[in-house]
């Protein structure tokens, strides 16, 4: 598989309202964290999640994270 484009080696800090967003997988997007829509013609799919109430989160910038969309600290074994 591709490997994604890194946006950022540190997780976005972010508010985020109640209701469904797509988060960036290929590090494409001019709108990180989120999708859009530049994987299309990539091996890359955006990630779908639910916001369940108003909340901060840190989304994965590096696009490495095994629990994306969220940080997982994945971004401190990149070289």
């Amino acid at each position: 598989m591709a490997e994604p484009t890194i946006p950022q080696k540190t997780p976005y800090n972010i508010e985020l309202e109640a209701g469904d967003y797509w988060w960036c997988s290929c590090g494409r997007s001019a709108n990180q964290p989120f999708c859009d829509g530049s994987h299309k013609g990539t091996d890359f799919e955006p990630v779908k999640f639910t916001v369940a109430e108003k909340a901060k989160f840190w989304l994965c910038g590096c696009k490495h994270s095994a629990d994306q969309p969220f940080c997982d600290g994945s971004h401190n074994n990149l070289p």
